[in-house]
This record gives structure tokens, C-alpha cells and sequence, in this order.
């Protein structure tokens, strides 16, 4: 609960990570808040050294900054990932973190398989072969340069069995696909639908990325992992860059190991000049999108209605969401 008496402080550090179309709707309590479209890592801790609320999508939350904002008592994460916060150092200090949770249920899936109908029908490869005039040039009503496959009776494999590969799965089986889960610990045998890693790799036409990027899982498709792919499969991550070893995955399809990949996140974004994904940016079996699998306008809005919820509850003393605890 916080001091009512007096207008809170509300800083948010980057509102520029949501559309400018996404209402934010007015704290229902006496506050003051500042705006930054963008907050620099080094203009963080001045910014938040009088809040006692602050909201961040991506700008990091360190303990060097947390020590030099004594009135801080909540951070309101405008995203589910809490990478960017120090959150030891926030229990350390008694400052709530709140995230937003069950917001992408939609969206993520959807855009899983955009990019799954896309790279096998060979979407992108055939627009720009008709645009290059290939289709004038073949000389009858259509052409076959580029593969195309049904996506029934395929094999979809997922890595990670939250709410989003759950939904994934659903939409797979709801298109005829056989869809396998990726076990781990205790769950191995116990439903023919999860199996070891290893036996998902080589079994699955098409693999899913939808679990969280932890210690256990950075680099979790690394070059021995593309080797298990019997099945040429495409790989799809919308869930985090640092999943995969993106040089590896560079060789894996120039190779041919993968017969495609579409993925929506890098270890750096925007993506650098120098990283490993420009060299296959005109690649026909490659799609990347600039981190926006969450981004649907009614994802955005229902991102932003709980955000403020997760700060109207903690200004009632009821906080929810809060990272660390179910």
C-alpha cells in the first residue's frame, strides 16, 4: 500500500514500445506521470530517482539505478518478460514487480503459423519470382519453382508446453497436424505426445519455439541439435533470440539441414549490421520479423488495459501479477 496523501510519481521510460494507437486509459488516483518515448541506459536512474512508480517495456532496471531511486516501490512491466529487471535487487528493496500475463494467447500462435503457412508454401519466394516477371517468362499458367506442402499429416513438434505452445498445439491439431511436446524431467513417459528433445528433433517436420530463454535453455538449437533434424523441418521461434544459435541456424539452411526457418526474434535487436541473419535475409526459405508476433492491435490494447490494473491494484494495496509468485 502507498502513501495516498500525496500524488504518486509515475514514470514511464519507453512508451514508444507501444503503438501510438494503444490507449493507455488514466490512474484513477492522484499521481503525476512523465512520459519518455525512449529512455537511454545511461539516462535510467536519473529519470527514476524520484518515482515511486515506474512502467518499462524494455529499458533495464539495474540495482546501480534502484539505489539511487529511494521512493521506488513498484515497477510495472509493460510486457511478460522480466529480463531487463534485477529482481533480486528489487526484493532486496521492497519494490514490487507486476509483468502482464495471457495477453498473447492469440496473437503469438497466429503469427506462429503466418510464418509456418508461408515458408511451406513458398509465399514469399513466389511473390518475388512474380514481381522479377518469372511467371511471364515460364511461358503457361503457373510454375513450379519453389516447394509447396500440405500442412496435414505433418509432425509439429513445440519446445516449451505453456498457454502459448498449448495454443500453438491447437491450432496444429485443428489443421490436421500430429503434434508432439518436447518432455522434460518427470513428464518423459508419461503421454505419448511428449517425448525427449532428441526424439522431437528428429521426428518433426516443423518445430516451434515457445519456451523461455533461462541459463538451461540459451543455445537450446545449437549445430548438434540442427544434426537430429531427420526430417529437413522448419524451425519457428516467436519466443526469444538467445534460443538459438544463430550461426549455427545460418549453416543449417544454407546446408540444407532445415528446409526453412521464420523467426521473429534475434539475440540483438533491431538486428545489427554485422549478424549472422544478413546473410540469409534473401534467402526463399527465410522470414524474419522485427519482434512483433505479440503486436496485434488487440493484444496491444489488452497489454496496456492490465498494465494499468497491475498499478491501480498495487495503489490499492491488492498487488497481482507480481513476478516471483503465482
Amino acid at each position: 500500500m502507498t502513501d495516498q496523501a500525496a500524488p504518486l510519481r509515475v514514470v514511464f521510460l519507453d512508451r514508444a514500445t507501444l503503438s501510438p494507437q494503444t490507449r493507455l486509459h488514466a490512474l484513477p488516483f492522484a499521481h503525476r506521470l512523465q512520459t519518455h518515448e525512449r529512455t537511454l541506459p545511461e539516462e535510467i536512474a536519473e529519470r527514476i530517482r524520484d518515482a515511486d512508480i515506474v512502467i518499462t517495456n524494455k529499458a533495464p532496471i539495474t540495482a546501480q539505478a534502484l539505489d539511487r531511486a529511494p521512493r521506488l516501490r513498484m515497477i510495472a512491466v509493460a510486457a511478460t518478460g522480466t529480463d531487463n529487471i534485477d529482481l533480486g535487487a528489487c526484493a532486496a528493496r521492497g519494490v514490487v514487480v507486476s509483468n502482464i500475463r495471457g495477453y498473447a494467447l492469440n496473437t503469438v500462435p497466429e503469427h506462429t503459423f503466418a510464418l509456418i503457412f508461408a515458408l511451406r508454401r513458398s509465399l514469399v519466394a513466389y511473390r518475388e519470382a512474380v514481381r522479377a516477371g518469372r511467371w511471364l517468362e515460364s511461358g503457361q499458367f503457373c510454375f513450379f519453382d519453389f516447394p509447396i506442402r500440405n500442412l496435414a499429416g505433418s509432425t509439429l513438434g513445440i519446445v516449451g508446453a505453456g498457454a502459448l505452445g498449448q495454443a500453438t498445439a491447437a491450432i496444429g491439431r485443428a489443421l490436421g497436424l500430429r503434434v508432439l511436446f518436447a518432455a522434460h524431467g518427470s513428464r518423459v513417459g508419461l503421454d505419448e505426445d511428449y517425448v525427449p528433445l532428441h526424439t522431437l528433433l528428429a521426428q518433426s517436420d516443423i518445430i516451434s519455439l515457445h519456451c523461455p530463454l533461462t541459463p538451461a535453455t540459451r543455445n537450446l538449437i545449437d549445430a548438434a541439435a540442427f544434426e537430429r533434424m531427420e526430417r529437413r523441418p522448419l524451425l519457428i521461434n516467436t519466443a526469444r533470440g538467445g534460443l538459438v544459435d544463430e550461426a549455427a541456424l545460418v549453416d543449417a539452411l544454407q546446408s540444407g539441414q532445415i528446409s526453412g526457418a521464420g523467426f521473429d526474434v534475434v539475440s540483438q535487436e533491431p538486428l545489427p549490421a554485422q549478424h549472422p541473419f544478413q546473410a540469409i535475409l534473401a534467402h526463399p526459405g527465410f522470414i524474419l520479423t522485427p519482434h512483433v508476433a505479440w503486436a496485434s492491435d488487440e493484444a496491444m490494447q489488452a497489454l496496456a488495459d492490465q498494465l494499468i490494473d497491475n498499478i491501480v491494484a498495487f495503489h490499492a494495496g491488492v498487488p497481482r501479477n507480481i513476478v516471483g509468485r503465482d
